[in-house]
C-alpha cells in the first residue's frame, strides 16, 4: 500500500493578508527525533486557525515554537513579515493561553486580567478601561473581585482569555484550551471563546486532539501526523474530500472498504470490494486496476428490511450492535465475510425508525455521490 505523501504547504492559495508563516520549521530533540517535520504554512489576520492531532503528533512542540518557547532546529518563523525566530518570548507581540489557564489564586479576576497591563508599565486609568472592557466582553463585571476557586470552570476560562486579549496581542496562541471541562460545558464555551476572539478581531492558532472543537471553532484545520501535516483545509472540506486514509480515519467516524476499480470513465468509476461494489457517481485521478480505498461516513447510510433494487451501493448485514446517542442510534451490521459496517439513523421521532433490533438482517444502501476513493 502506498504511504501518503507529505504535504509541505497549505493546501489552498489564499489572497488574504498573512499574519503568521511559518517556512520549513523542523525541531529534532536529542539528535535523532524529530517533533516537528519540515512544516509550512500561513495564517491569515483574523483567522482562526487549528492544529489537529494525536498525543505526540508534535502540534504543541510547533505551538511552542511560535511563542518562542522553544527554537526551531532549522526554519523560520515570519509575524506580520518580520522574522522572530530568534526573538526571545518576551520580546514578542504574542500571547498563550494554557490548558491550566495559569491564573493568579491569590488575585481577584480583575486583577488577573490587569496583571500583564502593569507589568507593561501601563497608565492606571488606561489599565482601568482596558480591564473594564475585557471583563465586559467575557461577561465577568459582576465577578471582578472574585478569586479563581470561587468561579466554574468556564468562568476561569474566560478570565484567562480576558487576561490574553488584555495586551491586544498579534497573535493569540491557544494549547487546548477547553480540555479541562466537561463536555456539556466545553461546547458552550467554544461558541462564547469564537465570538469573543471575533468580536477583538485577534488571529488565532488553536492546538486541540479534539475534533469537534476544531471544526467548531476553526475557519482552517492543519492535520498533523509524526511531526507533519496530513491536509490543510476548511473543516468541511478535510471532512467531505479527505486526501488519505489516515485523514478519513481521524476526522469523525468512517467505513472503509478495500476494493479495485473495475470501471473507470470520466463521470464515474466502479470499484468491487468483498462487501459489496460501489458506483461512484464520479471520476478520479487513477486508472483501472488500481487498488483503492473507499471511505463512506455512517450518517451517509441509509437502513431498510427490504433489499434495494440495482446491483450498486448496498450491502447486507446482521445488527449485532445498537448504540443509542439521543439524538441518533448508531447500528452496527456485520456482513457474511465479517466486515462490520456503522450505519446512523436520526432519531426525528421517540421510537426507532427504523424497527432494526439485535439479530435482524438488514439492509445499507447509499447514494452514488456518498463515497470518497482515496489512494493513500
Amino acid at each position: 500500500m502506498a504511504t501518503a505523501p507529505k504535504p509541505q504547504t497549505d493546501s489552498k492559495a489564499t489572497t488574504k493578508e498573512v499574519l503568521l508563516r511559518v517556512e520549513g520549521v523542523t525541531k529534532i530533540y536529542d539528535g535523532t527525533v524529530k517533533a516537528v517535520d519540515d512544516v509550512s504554512l500561513t495564517v491569515n489576520k483574523g483567522e482562526i486557525f487549528g492544529l489537529l492531532g494525536g498525543s505526540g503528533c508534535g502540534k504543541s512542540t510547533l505551538l511552542r515554537m511560535m511563542a518562542g518557547f522553544e527554537k526551531p532546529t532549522k526554519g523560520k518563523i515570519f509575524l506580520d513579515n518580520q522574522d522572530i525566530t530568534d526573538l526571545p518570548s518576551y520580546q514578542r507581540p504574542i500571547n498563550m493561553m494554557f490548558q491550566s489557564y495559569a491564573l493568579f489564586p491569590h488575585l481577584s479576576v480583575w486583577e488577573n486580567v490587569a496583571f500583564g497591563l502593569k507589568r507593561d508599565n501601563m497608565p492606571k486609568d488606561e489599565i482601568a478601561k482596558r480591564v473594564e472592557a475585557m471583563l465586559t466582553l467575557a461577561q465577568l463585571n459582576k465577578y471582578a473581585q472574585r478569586k479563581p476557586h470561587q468561579l466554574s470552570g468556564g468562568q476561569q476560562q474566560r478570565v484567562a482569555l480576558a487576561r490574553s486579549l488584555a495586551k491586544r496581542p498579534k497573535l493569540l496562541l491557544l494549547d487546548e484550551p477547553l480540555g479541562a471541562l466537561d463536555k456539556k460545558l466545553r461546547e458552550t464555551t467554544q461558541l462564547e471563546l469564537v465570538n469573543i476572539i471575533e468580536e477583538v478581531g485577534v488571529t488565532c492558532v488553536l492546538v486541540t486532539h479534539d475534533q469537534e472543537e476544531a471544526m467548531t471553532m476553526a475557519s482552517r484545520i492543519a492535520v498533523m501526523s509524526e511531526g507533519y501535516f496530513l491536509q490543510v483545509g476548511e473543516p468541511d472540506v478535510i471532512y467531505e474530500t479527505p486526501n488519505s486514509r489516515q485523514v478519513a480515519d481521524f476526522i469523525g467516524n468512517v467505513n472503509m472498504f478495500e476494493g479495485e476499480v473495475v470501471v473507470d470513465e470520466p463521470d464515474h468509476i466502479i470499484v468491487k470490494c468483498d462487501e459489496c461494489t460501489h458506483y461512484v457517481g464520479h471520476g478520479f485521478t487513477g486508472n483501472k486496476g488500481m487498488a483503492v480505498g473507499v471511505a463512506l461516513r455512517p450518517e451517509k447510510i441509509m437502513l431498510s428490511k427490504e433489499r434495494p433494487t440495482g446491483e450498486y451501493n448496498w450491502a447486507e448485514g446482521v445488527v449485532t450492535e445498537i448504540v443509542y446517542f439521543g439524538d441518533h442510534t448508531t447500528y452496527h451490521l456485520k456482513t457474511t465475510n465479517g466486515h462490520v459496517i456503522k450505519a446512523q439513523e436520526i432519531n426525528n421521532t421517540r421510537d426507532l425508525s427504523c424497527g432494526l433490533t439485535w439479530g435482524d438482517h438488514a439492509y445499507m444502501h447509499w447514494n452514488d455521490l456518498a463515497m470518497i476513493v482515496l489512494t493513500h
